[in-house]
């Protein structure tokens, strides 16, 4: 059957990934299984049940910790790399699948358009801004942690994919920003309901940060979005 022309080998699942996109979901995985392990008493011991909020601890991000630095002018690595870090600890396990679930899907876009150095910015880009709105917009208790801000990053970068094209096919633009209007109005219908978090607003600029990223990414795409501008 192998000789069969028609025939075909069904394709395995991350071969069809970008590999950035695919070593992103195993760190996060990787993080995650190892909670998940370790509150089962499978390893680390006795221990092993509270390393989620130690992780959390340790490097999610915290507005109290940020605004200390600010008024102190220090900025110390321990606390700095929290900008970052916070992106691969998450609160539960269903926490971590939803972000894995964004980056796959809308990262197979991104890196298939972009380029596998550019899913590393987006990731990276967007968890700075997340962490930087947050800081700075807001002053809250409750840290900042999960991969949701990169998520969104990519979902702003794929914004911005729609954007472009439903341009060259003289459509109108707007319909690329339904995925996201859809977000976050779920958002904020599940906020008035159950009692929201304000991690929204660290979500909405990883969302900016990625449509901002893809447009530096595409030559002279952001000339012809301040000449449309203009015009109008």
């Amino acid at each position: 059957m192998s000789d069969d022309p028609e025939y075909s080998r069904p394709e395995a699942p991350f071969n069809a990934l970008p590999p950035m996109v695919v070593a992103i979901a195993l760190v996060l995985g990787a993080v995650e299984l190892l909670f998940q392990i370790g509150s089962f008493g499978i390893v680390g011991g006795p221990d092993a049940i509270g390393w989620r909020n130690t992780a959390i601890q340790d490097f999610g991000f915290y507005d109290s910790v940020f605004e200390q630095m600010r008024s102190l002018g220090l900025w110390p690595f321990e606390h700095v790399r929290r900008f970052f870090t916070y992106a691969f600890v998450h609160f539960s396990m269903t926490h971590a699948l939803m972000a894995m679930v964004f980056i796959l899907a809308l990262g197979k876009m991104v890196g298939e358009t972009f380029g596998n150095l550019a899913v590393l910015i987006i990731f990276v880009v967007s968890t700075l801004a997340g962490s930087l709105a947050y800081g700075l917009l807001l002053t809250v208790e409750r840290p900042l942690a999960g991969a949701y801000p990169a998520a969104y990053g990519f979902i702003g970068a794929y914004t911005f994919i729609l954007w472009l094209g439903l341009g060259a096919m003289q459509q109108n633009r707007m319909r690329a920003f339904t995925l996201i209007g859809f977000l976050m109005g779920l958002q904020l219908v599940y906020g008035l309901l159950f009692g929201g978090s304000p991690d929204w607003v660290a979500d909405l600029a990883g969302f900016v940060a990625g449509f901002v990223v893809a447009g530096l990414l595409v030559p002279g795409a952001f000339g012809r979005i301040v000449a449309r501008l203009r015009q109008r």
